[in-house]
């Protein structure tokens, strides 16, 4: 596709992500992580899309359905603090940065100070965020989804308000994620690890859990000061999850499967376009050698359309995933029009406008 073509679709997707509504279909979680009117992590990461294609654009439309969409939700009140209902704070400081916006200022403050204060977001061994949601504690659980979810807002919030505290427990979120979830011999993340249990459940290498590194990271290093030591490990560690992609990515589409290393589970276009647009992102910031990773890419982006439906519908992206205990249970996730799926597609798409013009 050519750049006129990108932005084509850009607009289809982001239109179709602006108007998803839960259509009677029986979910299973107390808020809807299908009705784009709803405050929860799906929609949190389908709002910063759109806010970055907003960023790329300066389409005012979209600008605002973001201010009214939040403008809304606050009137309305917002839901319990969880790691989950933290993600839309993650646009909503992105929004304060760019309106100035007294109100919205408010409530980031408040959010953090829960995440960092004594009896506000519940910690499990070793100090990190366990990883609650609406109306379950995982009592001892952490998830490579909780990078995302919390810790890039907490340290964004740090640089906003100048609270090097909020960067240094960010960081610190971060490194413990990877020493409990790092599986070394493929460089690939373990869906989560439970502090009773002792154990990484099933083991998993579950696709969309592993592109919240992926992505995360690259937006970490680009707008969160970070000790040059420190970057050099966090890298390092992205630069062999990336390599593990590129042995694993599928031979006919260059697309990741929803477990990466079984080729029998199905292409999943969330991850996918995660990978992508973090692996772009890299080559793009100058982390990874295009030559390295130009086939690879080049062929996921010649078969990333076959998966947008005409009304701009990502399809292949599996529903909300808890942990599973073995490969089965993440064969059998269904699959649905879901907001990150559009964003994260919003995501590879930016990234592949910038690499085509390499």
């Amino acid at each position: 596709m050519n750049r006129e073509n990108y932005e084509t679709v850009l607009r289809r997707v982001s239109d179709r992500m602006m108007n998803m509504k839960q259509d009677g279909i029986q979910e299973k979680y107390p808020i809807s992580l299908l009705d784009m009117e709803a405050w929860e992590w799906p929609q949190g990461v389908g709002l910063y899309g759109l806010f970055r294609y907003y960023k790329t654009s300066k389409d005012e439309d979209i600008l605002k359905f973001l201010i009214r969409w939040y403008d809304d939700r606050i009137a309305e009140g917002l839901p319990e603090h969880n790691v989950n209902t933290t993600a839309p704070m993650l646009t909503l400081l992105c929004l304060y940065e760019e309106t100035g916006k007294d109100g919205y200022l408010k409530e980031i403050k408040d959010w953090a100070r829960w995440i960092m204060e004594d009896g506000g977001l519940i910690r499990t061994g070793d100090g990190l965020f366990q990883h609650m949601i609406t109306g379950d504690p995982n009592a001892d659980e952490i998830l490579i989804d909780t990078l995302f979810m919390t810790v890039l807002f907490l340290a964004k919030a740090g640089v906003l308000l100048k609270r090097q505290d909020y960067i240094d427990e960010a960081n610190f979120q971060i490194l413990q994620h990877i020493k409990y979830l790092l599986n070394k011999q493929e460089g690939l993340f373990y869906h989560g690890f439970n502090f009773k249990r002792n154990d990484n459940y099933g083991e998993v290498l579950w696709g969309r859990g592993n592109c919240w590194y992926t992505i995360v990271l690259m937006d970490y290093l680009e707008t969160i000061p970070v000790d040059e030591s420190l970057k050099r490990y966090f890298l390092s560690v992205y630069r062999n999850q990336v390599a593990a992609l590129k042995k694993y990515a599928d031979k006919e589409t260059g697309l990741w499967h929803t477990v990466i290393n079984d080729a029998d589970t199905y292409l999943e276009l969330s991850a996918s376009s995660g990978f992508l647009a973090g692996i772009m992102h890299g080559i793009r910031s100058g982390y990874l050698k295009m030559e390295e990773y130009q086939v690879v890419v080049d062929k996921a982006l010649g078969n990333l359309d076959s998966y947008i439906d005409a009304d701009g519908t990502v399809l292949q992206v599996s529903y909300g995933t808890p942990i599973g205990l073995d490969e089965d249970f993440y064969k059998n996730i269904p699959c649905y029009p879901m907001t990150y799926g559009q964003a994260m597609m919003i995501l590879a798409l930016q990234e592949a406008m910038i690499y085509q013009s390499k």
